[in-house]
């Protein structure tokens, strides 16, 4: 496969991106797009970009392409599908504090501002755009192909999230989009575990000013172990390592770039290790997804500087590169907060918005249930909203011990309605498990779940960050378990109980947790030698429908069933050792 290259013409005098696509609807007139029936003619929309005839550019420009200037890279990361300005939580000053943030349109309005201000402007999203939301989930992501082409991305990296429909709707969803896609780690799986060509090219070049920059693309070579293995049945995926060093000579040496940048969905940990990789020399940044750290200033590794911009449309990273006669010579990065207040919705998008939800608004919006407490999922170790599952679960199911898994996708809800509670919604459920999963039980022996709890802490406490798996620590109620983050491998459960009593390691319990497609029957969130497991006639949507509907209002409030003995309960993020702080 040839890698993709490309150079753009320089920019127009008006101030604006050439030739902006920035209302297309090419996905909504193909087929099985009848879900939005005014948009299936197969009309455009332009962002008219300059009045002037396509093409013109002033003789001074022809003779003499500037070399002098700014040029602005923004990354967006892990939006989720929240197309909607939401309740976001800040820790300020040792608490949480909450306002709102982000929606596309919002996120439409900054992007434009910033091109209006600078046209030599190029925009990445670096994975986890097709899960994560109601609307998503109807239409297997196809809703949110349009939203994306009405911002106008110039390229983005497939996150580990983007196989939840499988892979070739992962091959549609992303062929979808307009923009060109990178990524060197995914392969065809030819059978018998031979690698085919990558399913997309490994680089991507662009050129202003003078300046050539490459883009190369990694994702999570953990995808088949941390989701369901059957999403991404038929790819391969290999560690950066294997090939970072080959590709970055290529960038440096054939392409002649004069910056490299890694679009990375690897998680902040892995993204350190990686930048402090030999492999690594000659990249100058990791521009990182996954984890949804907020990365205010760059971590300054061996090799490269790793930047992360938070998640849901939040914040935007933006580096900005000063040029002089063709030359780099001044860096600055800032993480944006994208403030509903300060980027008002951009009309355009907001209207398509509002088309592509109007057939699913009354189903997403009908509240299900009620709230005391805000809920939320920003600490490694307890939180409200895994709370609220558990509850559920053990209502329903009464096994010993019920599982909920450490996913770090959903936004806070603070806000009340008229009632003064906080609603849940029919789309929050979403919000919160976009994989409506079949309930799943099935016995263990006590010396099992301890080793698992050890290898589950290590997932998320791993001193090699290659170790590290990304999420949560994995949640459970009937269960009370006492550790060290950040002790040694097999070393850091200090003592377990269950119903409140020593953990037996002979006797055998009963444990609940949601079915993983493609696990085998010996395996239950990711708890193996389990025996006797069945599926059982309901789902974590019915549950959860089922508890609220009996319960609500309700105050999930965290037991400290976790207890980490060496960090506190408010334990925002798993990366330690530099220069980082979560807010």
């Amino acid at each position: 496969m040839k890698p993709v290259s490309n150079t753009p013409a320089q920019p127009s005098t008006s101030g604006e991106h050439p030739r902006r696509k920035f209302l297309r609807n090419a996905l909504l007139a193909g087929a099985g797009m009848a879900f939005l029936p005014n948009f299936a003619q197969g009309r455009s929309w332009r962002l008219a970009d300059t009045p002037t005839a396509e093409g013109t550019v002033p003789p001074e420009e022809q003779l003499a392409p500037p070399r002098d200037g700014v040029l602005t890279l923004l990354q967006s990361t892990d939006v989720h599908c929240q197309i909607h300005p939401h309740d976001e939580m800040f820790w300020e000053n040792n608490r949480p504090v909450f306002r709102k943030a982000g929606g596309y349109a919002h996120l439409a309005s900054f992007f434009e501002e910033v091109r209006k201000s600078n046209p030599n402007t190029f925009i990445v999203d670096t994975g986890d755009m097709f899960q994560g939301s109601a609307l998503s989930v109807k239409t297997t992501g196809r809703a949110i192909s349009p939203i994306l082409n009405a911002l106008g991305y110039d390229l983005y990296l497939p996150g580990n999230w983007e196989v939840v429909y499988y892979k070739k709707a992962m091959q549609q969803l992303l062929g979808g989009l307009e923009a060109p896609k990178v990524c060197a780690n995914m392969y065809h799986d030819l059978g018998n575990g031979q690698k085919g060509e990558l399913v997309f090219p490994p680089y991507y070049t662009w050129s202003r000013l003078g300046v050539k920059i490459g883009f190369l693309g990694y994702t999570d070579p953990l995808v088949p172990l941390r989701q369901s293995p059957n999403y991404s049945k038929g790819i391969i995926y290999t560690k950066p390592e294997e090939n970072l060093a080959y590709y970055v000579n290529v960038l440096r040496e054939q392409e002649q770039c004069d910056l490299v940048i890694i679009l990375a969905h690897l998680g902040l940990s892995q993204q350190i290790a990686l930048a402090n990789m030999p492999e690594c020399e000659g990249v100058d940044y990791i521009f990182g997804g996954d984890t949804h750290e907020r990365v205010r200033k760059p971590i300054v590794c061996k090799h490269a500087k790793v930047v992360e911009p938070g998640a849901f449309g939040s914040f935007v990273g933006r580096l900005d590169l000063e040029v002089k006669d063709g030359k780099i010579v001044n860096q600055r990065y800032q993480l944006v907060e994208v403030s509903p207040q300060r980027y008002p919705a951009n009309a355009e998008v907001a209207a398509l918005i509002e088309q592509i939800e109007a057939p699913y608004l009354a189903q997403i919006e009908k509240v299900v249930g009620y709230s005391k407490v805000p809920l939320y999922r920003y600490f490694v170790v307890e939180n409200t909203i895994d709370t609220l599952i558990l509850d559920a679960l053990a209502w329903k199911v009464g096994t010993d011990i019920v599982l909920s898994n450490g996913f770090r996708f959903c936004p806070p809800r603070v806000t009340p309605d008229h009632t003064g509670n906080i609603p849940i919604t029919e789309g929050y459920l979403y919000d919160m498990l976009p994989v409506d999963a079949t309930v799943r039980t099935a016995k263990v022996r006590g010396s099992v779940l301890l080793k698992w709890l050890e290898k589950e802490l290590n997932n998320v406490f791993a001193k090699e960050a290659d170790k590290r798996f990304g999420g949560w620590l994995v949640k459970f109620r009937g269960m009370e378990v006492a550790f060290h983050a950040f002790g040694e491998m097999g070393q850091r459960v200090k003592s377990v109980k269950v119903g409140g009593q020593p953990l037996d390691p002979e006797r055998v319990y009963t444990v609940s947790a949601c079915e993983r497609d493609g696990d085998p029957e010996t395996m239950l969130c990711r708890i193996p030698e389990v025996f006797e497991g069945k599926n059982l006639p309901y789902t974590l949507h019915t549950v959860l429908r089922e508890y609220l509907a009996q319960h609500s209002p309700v105050s999930p409030t965290p037991r400290g069933d976790a207890r980490i003995l060496d960090a506190p309960p408010t334990l925002l993020t798993q990366v330690s050792g530099v220069d980082y702080t979560f807010h």
